[in-house]
């Protein structure tokens, strides 16, 4: 199974960021919640418990029926994320290996279309870009009226990007 963590938090600037990671799991052999955390540990160098609770949705991929996505959310304070992102670099296991590196989801926009809207404009596997999205509100860390403003913006670049030979 695959499955994805977003983690919300504030920047120094008071504005949002998320982080998301993706991993596999035997449902056979473990919980979702025990992969994650495996995964978590071996990816960032860190534990980060990881519940239930946490678990905000789930979604039979259109692409691949096998694949089933399961979104999770851990909330966390800049200092706790920053905390793993050292430990990713310093200790994590596979950090250069299976993960290159946390990306931060940016939950702001420019006035030339930057921030979410540009991040929104690149490719997502299966439906993670929606089930973000869909994070994104449950938090309530963008309003509606923001999110489809970012999604117009991320199709229309898109859309004058797609004749780009680059």
């Amino acid at each position: 199974m695959s499955c994805c963590m977003e983690t919300p938090v504030p920047n120094s600037s008071g504005k949002s960021q998320s982080n998301i990671l993706f991993w596999l799991v035997n449902p056979s052999e473990e919980t979702l919640e025990a992969g994650l955390s495996r995964e978590l540990h071996e990816e960032v160098g860190v534990a980060v418990p990881v519940g239930v609770d946490d678990h905000m949705s789930s979604c039979v991929s259109s692409s691949c029926p096998r694949l089933i996505t399961h979104f999770y959310i851990k909330k966390m304070t800049e200092a706790e994320l920053k905390e793993i992102e050292r430990a990713a670099v310093a200790s994590a296991t596979d950090h250069g290996l299976e993960v290159l590196g946390m990306v931060r989801v940016p939950l702001y926009f420019l006035k030339k279309g930057g921030g979410l809207p540009y991040f929104l404009s690149h490719s997502f596997i299966s439906n993670s870009r929606a089930q973000l999205l869909s994070a994104l509100r449950h938090c309530r860390l963008l309003s509606q009226g923001e999110l489809k403003e970012a999604v117009r913006q991320a199709e229309q670049m898109r859309r004058t990007h797609s004749d780009d030979p680059r």
